[in-house]
């Protein structure tokens, strides 16, 4: 069974940054998509950012200009380099990638920024 695995998180002060990482526990196939999404409490889990396997990006107006996300196709992984963090930015972060055939979740990583 196919595990996605997220890393990085954890608590930092505004203004810090901290790198998420996503990695596939067995190889993909015919992936289209990865993305990070994020759940506060209270609210629905929204995307933060996407990135094809042509390398197009996608943003939540929010994070623009302050996080970076990439991936490596050959190792099916996709990282989220999250800079100039905010409080209002914490939250659970999930990986998702997404496949002509399903979709896949990771479990998910807690990130929390103090003000």
């Amino acid at each position: 069974q196919l595990h996605l695995v997220e890393s990085g998180g954890g608590l930092v002060q505004a203004g810090g940054s901290l790198r998420l990482s996503c990695a596939a526990s067995r190889s993909i196939g015919r992936i289209t998509v990865m993305g990070w999404y994020r759940q506060a409490p209270g609210k629905q889990r929204e995307l933060v950012a996407s990135i094809t396997t042509d390398g197009r990006t996608n943003y939540a107006d929010s994070v623009k200009g302050r996080f970076t996300i990439s991936s490596d196709n050959a190792e099916n992984t996709v990282y989220l380099q999250m800079n100039s963090l905010k409080p209002e930015d914490t939250a659970v972060y999930y990986c998702k990638t997404v496949t002509v055939y399903v979709s896949y979740w990771g479990q998910g990583t807690q990130v929390t920024v103090s003000s």
